[in-house]
């Protein structure tokens, strides 16, 4: 019996969503089978059993896989084939996905299965939502996908948890998966023919990990549009930038929204504008709006293209559960998630960009009005002995250029593999994983810009900033200190990621 007190969602009662994946990823939800999903599941398994006993020929259960599609087998093997086909796509390499990513694989592959095309048994489908229940989770090697044949070497890594092979992750312990699956009260599934290839032959993986890309980009945008702000306040530019009129003439929404993000935390109104030294301030504040814009605007065609990949049949053969007929085809092909993520990935970077180039007008005194340079705040004989912020942007510069270098399209570097059966592959695994480590790096950009700031706030004196301005100060410095001599800073980094995520911080996102 389960203990697990999340509350639970019916997966099949209607399409899941991005964020429906995510609280799965993050434990926060629970599957179950929506009632009504049942009865097409066990039809397409049906279906498919009475074709095999009729001798039909169907690709990967009496033939071999891919290239060997010609080859014919003895019924007497589709189990041994069955297997055959997880163990020896047993080559994964790299780091393995962490729990959230590996959660998400299994809820994105419980979204196809439900649509009761693959042919599977009702016991498989409620298998991954055990799996979800009590959160024992594959341990998925990162490395091995082309993104079509889907992803099927990461994905053969779910279907020996399922049969209780290799290792599983269970509450924080990684374990033989045998052993896990005995924690957990799940005992080993023998897979019955067509149902390994069912589990493998998808886009699962790339558009999980696409699914938590889209919920970092969205919070990493609004975190963007709030250190905009503060870094204008901090420069003490000029908020008419963010004007509404400005960009009701150019009615882009999402640089829109930026706008009004950065205009209500700076309390604007077009009859209370401060005075400022400069007309127009420098490109990375006053168009910040327009890079930050982008990323907001390329979130809602991400998301339908995502949402119907994850609710997809991304297997092959796929079974019509009208009819029964068995159908070959190509949904395996991650190719829209591959474009979806080749973009965001060229999104994230420019914002991590424009952070990284609001900080260098922080810490020069050319640029910054009258801050001093590096942002030091040590007075006294041994101020000249102090660096400030001087290593800080050197970090902040290297972790923009490796982002900005990862933005070269994986989906271009297509490779002719598998005897030249995977002869036009998507690369969408890799485009995915590519845009996770770009978001990864740019909020580490972010976070030293939101330390930078609250640095400037400290120098400043928080009365010469606004009040929303004071208030991210006084939430920061209740976890970082001021920097007033040379320290490690790296901790103080990773604290602020993790305050980078926290709306009461960044503000609420939400999109254009």
């Amino acid at each position: 019996m389960s203990h697990n007190p999340a509350p639970v969602i019916l997966v099949g009662a209607r399409p899941l969503t991005i964020e429906d994946v995510l609280v799965f990823a993050r434990g926060e939800a629970r599957p179950a089978l929506d009632p009504q999903v049942r009865g097409r599941i066990t039809a397409t398994q049906r279906a498919l059993e009475a074709r095999l006993e009729r001798g039909e020929v169907i690709y990967g259960v009496t033939t071999g896989f891919g290239d060997s599609c010609e080859t014919s087998l003895d019924p007497r093997l589709a189990l041994e084939l069955t297997v055959n086909l997880v163990r020896f796509h047993g080559c994964g390499t790299g780091r393995t996905l962490p729990d959230e990513a590996a959660a998400a694989v299994v809820a994105v592959r419980l979204a196809t299965l439900v649509r009761g095309t693959s042919g599977v048994r009702e016991a498989l489908v409620e298998r991954l939502c055990k799996l979800l229940e009590h959160r024992v989770l594959p341990v998925i090697p990162e490395e091995g996908s082309v993104g079509a044949s889907g992803d099927l070497t990461p994905l053969s890594y779910l279907a020996a948890l399922i049969m209780g092979e290799r290792e599983a992750r269970y509450r924080g312990e990684e374990l033989p998966a045998e052993v896990a699956l005995s924690r957990a009260g799940i005992a080993p599934l023998a897979l019955r023919p067509k149902e390994s290839l069912a589990i493998m032959n998808g886009t699962s993986v790339m558009s999980a990990l696409a699914c938590l890309a889209f919920g970092r980009a969205r919070r990493l945008a609004r975190a963007a549009s709030t250190l905009t702000a503060l870094a204008s306040d901090v420069l003490q530019g000029e908020a008419g930038h963010f004007d509404a009129r400005i960009f009701e003439a150019k009615p882009h929404p999402g640089q829109a929204l930026c706008a009004r993000w950065i205009r209500e935390h700076l309390g604007y109104r077009p009859s209370q504008r401060r005075a400022a030294r400069r007309v127009q301030d420098r490109y990375s504040i006053r168009c910040a709006p327009h890079v930050v814009g982008v990323l907001l605007d390329a979130l809602p065609p991400i998301r339908r293209a995502l949402e119907i990949e994850l609710n997809g049949a991304s297997d092959n053969p796929i079974i019509d559960p009208e009819t029964g007929d068995v159908l070959h085809g190509g949904n395996f092909y991650g190719g829209h998630v591959a474009y979806a993520m080749d973009g965001l990935k060229v999104a994230v970077a420019n914002v991590a960009d424009l952070l990284d180039r609001q900080l260098a007008l922080l810490c020069s005194p050319t640029t910054s009005n009258g801050l001093p340079a590096n942002l030091v705040s040590r007075t006294g004989h041994d101020r000249a002995a102090h660096h400030g912020f001087k290593a800080m942007q050197i970090s902040a510069s290297a972790m923009t250029g490796e982002a900005l270098k990862l933005t070269m399209p994986a989906s271009v570097f297509s490779r002719s593999t598998e005897c030249h059966n995977q002869d036009k592959v998507s690369m969408g695994t890799i485009a995915a994983r590519d845009c996770l480590r770009i978001l990864e790096l740019s909020e580490r950009v972010a976070a030293i810009a939101l330390l930078a700031t609250c640095q400037g706030v400290d120098i400043r004196g928080a009365a010469a900033c606004r009040e929303a301005t004071a208030a991210v100060h006084i939430r920061v410095r209740a976890r970082v200190p001021a920097n007033v001599a040379d320290r490690r800073q790296d901790r103080d980094i990773e604290a602020a990621v993790e305050l980078l995520g926290q709306p009461a911080v960044m503000g609420t996102a939400e999109e254009p």
